[in-house]
């Protein structure tokens, strides 16, 4: 399966107009953003579980980052409520699942292969620090291939950026205008390398997951 699979071109979901579409896991949906590969693949997924699901054990051979979006994710390192950011790094193993039930924002196969770095961040309470006209950002994971952020946008904050990397963006909260397009909670944007980002917060201002840097590594296809 591809979809969004051409990482040269902006691409754009707007996730809760999606139909939720079951799993092979039992009580665990998916609504796909992009996604190169069948059930094994280089994947960026909005994910949810329903109260008392499970997925089997599992080893992340190409790694696996994840927002908890809402409810609480549970393995058998810990307990993470929303959130919550995780980074599960090559060859990672654990047994996921949700007492109350849960949605995630995850991406699988995305890793450098060799990076065994792993994050587990609760964000809540955290100080978002001032950075630049309308934006305050809390730092989730930075090395040389990839920076990930939330930020908050002041309602009809101007954002301009030129993201030399490309720049990916999911809209936690509240809403902003890009293209003439309108991005409200659950909107994914994914700018190619080289595409500016001019953005106006809406006017209740907005929150946003944000990662840059990574879209100018090769694309990588799980093995088959």
């Amino acid at each position: 399966m591809e979809l969004n699979a051409d990482f040269t071109r902006r691409a754009v979901v707007h996730s809760a107009g999606l139909n939720w579409v079951s799993s092979p896991m039992a009580g665990v949906e998916r609504r796909m953003l992009d996604r190169i590969g069948g059930e094994v693949a280089r994947a960026t997924t909005i994910v949810r579980y329903a109260p008392g699901s499970n997925f089997s054990p599992h080893i992340h051979d190409g790694g696996e980052e994840f927002l908890v979006l809402d409810g609480v994710f549970s393995d058998e390192h810990g307990d993470y409520p929303a959130g919550s950011y995780i980074r599960n790094p090559p060859t990672s193993r654990h047994t996921p699942g949700s007492a109350p039930g849960c949605v995630l924002f995850v991406k699988l196969w995305q890793f450098d292969l060799r990076d065994r770095t792993e994050i587990r961040l609760h964000t809540a309470g955290r100080v978002f620090a001032a950075d630049g006209p309308g934006v305050s950002a809390l730092e989730l994971f930075q090395d040389a291939r990839e920076t990930v952020r939330l930020e908050t946008w002041t309602p009809g904050a101007t954002i301009q950026a030129a993201p030399v990397d490309g720049a990916e963006i999911l809209v936690l909260s509240g809403s902003f205008d890009e293209s003439g397009e309108a991005f409200v909670a659950g909107s994914w944007l994914r700018l190619p390398p080289g595409a500016p980002l001019r953005a106006t917060a809406g006017p209740e201002g907005c929150r946003i997951w944000i990662k840059t840097g990574h879209l100018r590594a090769p694309v990588a296809r799980p093995p088959l």
